[in-house]
């Protein structure tokens, strides 16, 4: 289901001369419209909301990168929660629900 999009967001992955927050918002436009795009219809498996939430923070660290840890004095990267922090939007599994029951 994702593989037909991966080239997009592997394209907007590589460009390094913009923002992050501008790539976070091109990101979240392009991940929205074409991972939700006739998802009323769906039937998502407990394996499938994984797999959707897996490839949608893996494109979230690759833009937002890792941090260093003033305590630890090392390089670490984001966990979960601290990657939905920042980006400060919801899931696209949980979008895919909204577009459900608003379609009933």
């Amino acid at each position: 289901m994702l593989t037909k999009h991966t080239s997009c967001y592997k394209y907007l992955l590589e460009i390094k001369n913009i923002s992050k927050k501008l790539n976070l918002r091109l990101t979240n436009t392009t991940t929205d419209k074409t991972s939700t795009y006739a998802s009323e219809t769906w039937i998502l498996t407990i394996r499938d909301r994984k797999q959707i939430n897996i490839f949608e923070r893996k494109v979230y660290r690759r833009i937002i990168g890792p941090v260093y840890d003033n305590q630890q004095k090392n390089w670490r990267i984001l966990t979960n929660t601290e990657i939905y922090a920042m980006v400060k939007k919801t899931t696209i599994t949980k979008t895919i629900r909204l577009n459900r029951y608003m379609a009933r």
